[in-house]
C-alpha cells in the first residue's frame, strides 16, 4: 500500500476564525450547533464534518449560509473521515472551545485560529487521515521588552486580562 502526504491549503474568509477537530459519531454535527448556540448567543457559525462511514456524507449545519458554504468546502478538500470544521465571526474560539471539548464525540481540537491554515492529510486511496495543521507562520525572533508591553496593553484592551 502507498500513502501519498498532501498538505492542503484551508479557505479563510474575512473576519473569521476556523476550528478544526475529530469526532467519532454523526450526532456530533447537532451537538456542535447547539454548543456553539449557547455558548455564545451572538456568535455566527457553519460546521461541517466528514461522515466516516453509512452514507459517508459531508454533514452540515450553522446560522450563517457563507460559513456553512464555507466548512463544507473545506471538508471537500480535507476529505478525511470523522474530522469537522467549525467557521465563527462575532466571537472567538476562547469563546466556545471549552464547551466544544466537553462534546461527548469530539476526539480532539486540532487548530483554532484565524491565521493562514493548511492541513497535513495521508491519503490511504478509500480512506484519508488527518496527521496535523500547520497554523499561521514560522517565529522571526523572541519578543523583546517593548513586545511584552504591548501584549499586556493589548490583552487588557480586549478585556481579557484586568
Amino acid at each position: 500500500m502507498s500513502i501519498r502526504l498532501e498538505a492542503i491549503e484551508i479557505p479563510l474568509p474575512d473576519g473569521a476564525n476556523v476550528i478544526i477537530g475529530k469526532t467519532h459519531f454523526i450526532k456530533t454535527i447537532e451537538d456542535l450547533y447547539e454548543t456553539l448556540v449557547t455558548s455564545c448567543p451572538s456568535l455566527r457559525f457553519g460546521i461541517a464534518m466528514c461522515e466516516a462511514s453509512g452514507k459517508r456524507l459531508i454533514r452540515r449545519d450553522g446560522n450563517d449560509n457563507e460559513l456553512v458554504e464555507t466548512a463544507v468546502e473545506a471538508c471537500k478538500r480535507i476529505a478525511a473521515g470523522h474530522v469537522f470544521v467549525i467557521y465563527i465571526r462575532g466571537g472567538w474560539p476562547i469563546n466556545v472551545l471549552n464547551s466544544i471539548k466537553h462534546v461527548q464525540e469530539v476526539v480532539s481540537l486540532e487548530a483554532a485560529t484565524a491565521n493562514p491554515v493548511k492541513v497535513i492529510v495521508a491519503d490511504l486511496g478509500e480512506q484519508r487521515a488527518l496527521l496535523g495543521v500547520a497554523d499561521g507562520f514560522k517565529p522571526v525572533g523572541v519578543e523583546s521588552d517593548e513586545d511584552v508591553r504591548e501584549r499586556h496593553e493589548f490583552l487588557r484592551k480586549i478585556g481579557y486580562k484586568k
